[in-house]
Formats: C-alpha cells, sequence, structure tokens
C-alpha cells in the first residue's frame, strides 16, 4: 500500500509582523518549486510595504514551504500560500491592501495578494498572473481609486513580478481545487535576498 501523506501544518500568528523589511531597499524572492523548477520575483517594497513585509516574513519563517498552487486557471493565473490548500487557510492575522496606480496587473509574471473581498482581508494567499487582468487593479484605467469596499469590486495588492525564469512560473500545472483528486505543484521553499541599491547605476547588490 502507498505511504500515508503527512499533512502540512499551518503555522498561525496573532498579529501581522512588526515591519523589519528596508523600503530603500530591493527584495528578490527566489521560489523553488518541489518540481526542480525556479523562477524569481523582484518584491516591490515602496509601494507595498505592509504586503512585502508580511510575504518576506513568512517566506522566512518557512510558512510556503511545502504549500502548493491549489487554484491554477490557464489564461488567467496561478494562486497559491494557503497551506489547507481550500482557498481558506492564511497565516491567522489580516491586513489592508495596498492600491497603487503605479503597479498594475499589465502583464504576465505580476505577483499580486488575494484577498476575500473589501480592503482588509490579505493574509498569506497571492497569485501570479497568466496574462494582463486590468480588472483586478485597485484603480480604473483614468486613474481614479476604485471603489474596492463595494461588494463585487475586485481590487488587489500588486507587490512583485516575475524577472527571472518566467516560463516555469506560466507553466505552473493547471488545477480546479472542485474537482482535482491530486495536489497542485509544490513550492520547495521561497528564499529572501535582500540588497542595496547603487543610485547612480540604479543596480542592485546583493
Amino acid at each position: 500500500s502507498a505511504p500515508a501523506v503527512e499533512a502540512k501544518i499551518m503555522k498561525q500568528y496573532t498579529v501581522p509582523p512588526r515591519m523589519e523589511i528596508d523600503q530603500n531597499k530591493k527584495y528578490m524572492a527566489t521560489f523553488e518549486m518541489a518540481n526542480g523548477g525556479v523562477f524569481v520575483v523582484e518584491l516591490f517594497p515602496k509601494e507595498a510595504p505592509n504586503t512585502v513585509n508580511s510575504f518576506v516574513f513568512l517566506a522566512r519563517d518557512g510558512f510556503y514551504d511545502g504549500v502548493t498552487f491549489h487554484r491554477v486557471i490557464p489564461g488567467f493565473m496561478a494562486q497559491g500560500g494557503d497551506p489547507s490548500a481550500t482557498g481558506m487557510g492564511g497565516p491567522g492575522y489580516q491586513f489592508g491592501s495596498e492600491l497603487s496606480p503605479d503597479r498594475r496587473h499589465d502583464a504576465p509574471g505580476v505577483l499580486s495578494m488575494a484577498n476575500s473581498g473589501g480592503l482588509n482581508t490579505n493574509g498569506s494567499q497571492f497569485f501570479i498572473t497568466f496574462v494582463a487582468t486590468p480588472a483586478l487593479d485597485g484603480y480604473a484605467s483614468d486613474g481614479s481609486l476604485k471603489d474596492c469596499a463595494r461588494r463585487g469590486v475586485s481590487c488587489h495588492t500588486v507587490f512583485g513580478k516575475v524577472v527571472d525564469g518566467l516560463d516555469v512560473a506560466l507553466g505552473i500545472t493547471p488545477r480546479d481545487p472542485g474537482t482535482a483528486r491530486t495536489a497542485g505543484d509544490a513550492i520547495k521553499t521561497i528564499k529572501i535576498e535582500e540588497g542595496d541599491v547603487d543610485q547612480a547605476s540604479n543596480s542592485t547588490d546583493y
């Protein structure tokens, strides 16, 4: 008989982490997949400091180790960050959205927060776009802030973008959580690198 699969233990925290990141530095997140694939995301600490701080904290604490992409829709996005793989799990805390007119769902490879509606329901779940999805922006095309507190209005915090290995991110296996009988593609670990920005050349030293 097949060996029993040990369930992922869901770490829980009572409050969001205290601010530890430096908004004047650059942060890179390397997703190492269990299947051997690797892709790298540049995070956006200036536009979304609380979101990046939470993501960096959870990654460094091993929260995402072994977590799967439980909802993957071809032509749309891959959603992960939920240890329960149900779409209902989280870290035990929630925090507010950080919407920027300068960071939009305008291309494949955008890293954004999943939420359950409203402005204060961010947790650990995130998604990576496969295509541009402007309907998920917090700002309308004319630059005005959407009424994100209104029911049915989608507003999601963009906090990073894939800068290397986009083909790996776009190749995450499709999965419908309502019908799937096998687990989604698993994240082995997410490694965070912090670097100083050379203002003269706009390069980053890690």
